[in-house]
Formats: C-alpha cells, structure tokens, sequence
C-alpha cells in the first residue's frame, strides 16, 4: 500500500540562520487533508574520531537544553562544501586534529517526524594535531575518554546526544568498536 502524502499547499513561517519552518497542507493516502510542520535543515555531519582505544568528544552548552553536553564532533554542510569536506574541516574546528583517514559510515534522519535534516557520520583515524579557529558562536571543551569508558558514560546519563548515541551503538553492533 502506498502510504505517501500529497502536498496541495506549502508556506514559509519563518526562515531563520540555520533553520526555515514551513506549513504544509497534505492529502493522506485514505484521502483525508492535514496539515504537516516541518523543519528545513541543512544536512550535518558527525565525526567518529577515534585515538589509540579513545574517542574525541566535545563538551559545549546547549542553549536549547539549558545544559553542556558530550557529544562527537558535528557540523553542518556549509553550501558549497561536501560532507566528507565539512568532516575535515569540523574535526580541525572542534578537536584540533586532521585525519589520514576518513571514511563515510552511516547517515540517518535526526527526527524525521517534523524534520528533514540528515546526519552523515564519519570514521576518523589516522589522527595529528591540526587546528583551524573555532567558530566564534562556540565554547568548546575537547574530551579524550577511552572507548570502554563511554558505555558507563552512555548508561549513567552522562552522555544524552541522541546522534552520539546512536552511531556508537551501530559501530558497537557491527563490531567496528568493543562493547563493555
């Protein structure tokens, strides 16, 4: 059964930095109109960066959450650059290192229920120091914890990022990294 929805009308209520919100009028497959929320956000990325059985997290406010979280380093795909160029370049921003080798390893839809942003993750190793500035709307505090230290981390609360979260549990499952 086709279950897509049919837009019959769309419009913009706000437009925003780094986020716009439209309105749209659907038909739903059994012919029923409603009306969809959605949130237009560029794509992101979430880079895995990963040193001698160790991983680079950041620490930064969010002010959305009103609270520091743990989380990979991540940005969004700035117009004109690819994902695998933003990679490169947030690992530089956020953790001061490049990596030799980085390689795309998953995507997913952050909440796919009212947004279309896709995260694109990477696997980074091969790691040297290499900073670029950091942005000026950020305050960063770069984490090296070991591997087997981050399920406790993950389990206790201390790290809630859904994105980070999520692709740990992947690579965990396709054995990419050790479960403890």
């Amino acid at each position: 059964m086709d279950q897509r929805e049919r837009s019959i009308a769309s419009r913009s209520v706000y437009e925003g930095n780094i986020l716009n919100l439209r309105v749209d009028d659907v038909v739903m497959p059994n012919g029923r109109e409603t009306k969809r929320e959605v949130v237009e956000h560029s794509p992101a990325v979430g880079i895995v960066a990963v040193q001698d059985g160790c991983l680079f997290l950041v620490e930064q406010f969010r002010y959305a959450v009103r609270t520091s979280i743990l989380e990979i380093p991540a940005g969004i795909v700035e117009k004109g650059e690819s994902p695998f160029e933003t990679a490169c370049r947030e690992i530089q921003e956020e953790i001061g290192y490049r990596a030799d080798r980085m390689e795309e390893i998953g995507r997913l839809y952050t909440s796919p229920g009212f947004s279309e942003e896709e995260l694109i993750f990477f696997w980074a190793e091969g790691l040297s120091p290499s900073k670029l500035p950091a942005d000026d709307d950020e305050s960063i505090v770069v984490r090296k914890v070991p591997i087997s230290e981050v399920w406790n981390m993950i389990r206790d609360g201390t790290i809630r990022d859904g994105k980070t979260v999520a692709i740990l549990s992947r690579l965990a499952l396709e054995g990419k990294i050790a479960y403890h």
